[in-house]
């Protein structure tokens, strides 16, 4: 589970999903173009909803890991899609060489 910042807050996600939307965001960044993702969180009292963003060239998302024990809420279709927008913009795999090595996710370079 990670916490995901943006606009001076945060929600918590899962690992998977999390990882794909900053890859997603990056690859909109570098296109120049936006998106309206939604993705499921944790509220602040423990239930699941939806959270959604405008991810673009101005996004300034970051993520840090969550120490205590949370449920992972997973959405492997949502994951599946957000790396089908991720490759039709960038053709070429993205690398993240040491970034979020805390989530271990178990992603091989050529598995993205």
């Amino acid at each position: 589970m990670r916490r995901l910042h943006y606009s001076g807050g945060y929600v918590l996600t899962a690992d998977d999903v999390c990882r794909a939307l900053l890859r997603y965001a990056r690859a909109l960044a570098d296109t120049q173009s936006s998106d309206v993702v939604s993705i499921p969180v944790l509220t602040e009292g423990g239930a699941r909803g939806n959270a959604h963003f405008l991810i673009g060239p101005a996004s300034q998302l970051y993520s840090t890991p969550v120490s205590e024990a949370v449920e992972e809420i997973e959405d492997a279709s949502l994951v599946e899609e957000l790396q089908r927008r991720t490759r039709r913009l960038q053709t070429d795999v993205a690398e993240w060489p040491d970034m979020m090595e805390d989530a271990n996710l178990g992603y091989g370079e050529d598995e993205y």
